[in-house]
């Protein structure tokens, strides 16, 4: 693990960081002695899939499985607002 004093750190912030995302770990000290860690987030492979958001409550699962349907083509003229022609779709 690479040692990094703080005015070292606070000198290049965005590359320190920008290393600790790609894996690599830095003992932070101050005044010659270690005071804190900076390294990636553990576990954290950042991708989040459907499952996830649906498990977090931040997405609603299709009620229906298998691939979506293509609706058909809805005329629209120039200007419209998007709340009339929704509300004329929808009935």
């Amino acid at each position: 693990m690479r040692r990094i004093g703080i005015r070292e750190l606070r000198a290049g912030v965005a590359t320190a960081v920008r290393q600790a995302g790609s894996g690599e770990r830095f003992t932070v000290t101050v005044d010659g002695r270690p005071a804190a860690q900076l390294g990636p987030l553990e576990g954290a492979d950042n991708t989040v899939g459907i499952d996830d958001l649906v498990a977090a409550g931040l997405l609603v699962a299709p009620r229906r499985s298998g691939p979506a349907r293509p609706t058909d083509p809805v005329p629209a003229w120039a200007g419209a607002r998007l709340d009339r022609l929704l509300r004329e779709l929808r009935g």
